[in-house]
């Protein structure tokens, strides 16, 4: 079985859309009939999150963490305990391609860092945009990591210690202790996930606070 794991904290602006991407990608004929389990971790949501993760045929299981880290590894864990192999990560802002899982499985790698596009850019100025282009690179090889696009083997994760119970960040640290034992990663541009730009984002120091930085440099010339 492989398990999909979404964080979310009062997401119901996006949480839909994510959800039918994710239920498309996991009936993808590459993955031959695989079992697929999409749980949705609903971190102290106070909005209609709840609601809308109920209303799709997908587990849905609720916590207090108000920390990324830990909402993550609870989710892992539970897909562990469920027999999962393979642990695919995405966030609930973000909408993955009909391909995406069943590429990320064929690697055959211990784990896959894969990238993200951003789908409106209307919240932030031309030159946002600009910096934005100028820093990332969309190609293989990339050195890119987005809790939003990456995949992991339950073995390789397990040796790694799975995520630490970090606010952010949590992600880098789960590829570093991968790299330090000796996970065989892939560094992909294929299968790029579509995420939100919003200013007001969930996770401080996630992606949407380094955008937000690139906002304050384009101020400061």
């Amino acid at each position: 079985m492989i398990g999909i794991i979404v964080p979310a904290h009062n997401e119901e602006d996006f949480l839909d859309d994510c959800i039918k991407s994710l239920v498309a990608a996991s009936g993808h004929e590459g993955l031959g009939g695989e079992a697929v389990e999409i749980l949705i971790m609903l971190d102290d949501c106070s909005d209609n999150s709840e609601r809308i993760a109920r209303s799709h045929d997908v587990s849905v299981h609720t916590c207090q963490h108000r920390n990324v880290g830990m909402t993550r590894a609870a989710g892992a864990q539970l897909m562990l305990e469920r027999g999962a192999r393979w642990l695919a990560f995405t966030d609930a802002d973000t909408v993955v391609p009909y391909a995406w899982l069943s590429e990320q499985v064929a690697f055959g790698a211990d784990a896959v860092c894969g990238i993200v596009e951003v789908s409106d850019w209307s919240e932030h100025s031309d030159q946002v945009r600009q910096r934005y282009n100028a820093l990332y690179r969309p190609v293989d090889g990339h050195r890119h990591i987005h809790g939003a696009n990456l995949g992991v083997s339950s073995a390789a994760y397990r040796r790694a210690g799975g995520f630490r119970a970090l606010k952010a960040h949590e992600d880098v640290h789960l590829v570093k202790d991968l790299e330090r034992t000796g996970a065989a990663i892939v560094w992909t541009a294929r299968n790029s996930v579509m995420t939100s730009a919003r200013k007001h984002s969930r996770c401080r120091e996630g992606f949407g606070d380094y955008l937000n930085s690139l906002a304050t440099q384009a101020l400061l010339g």
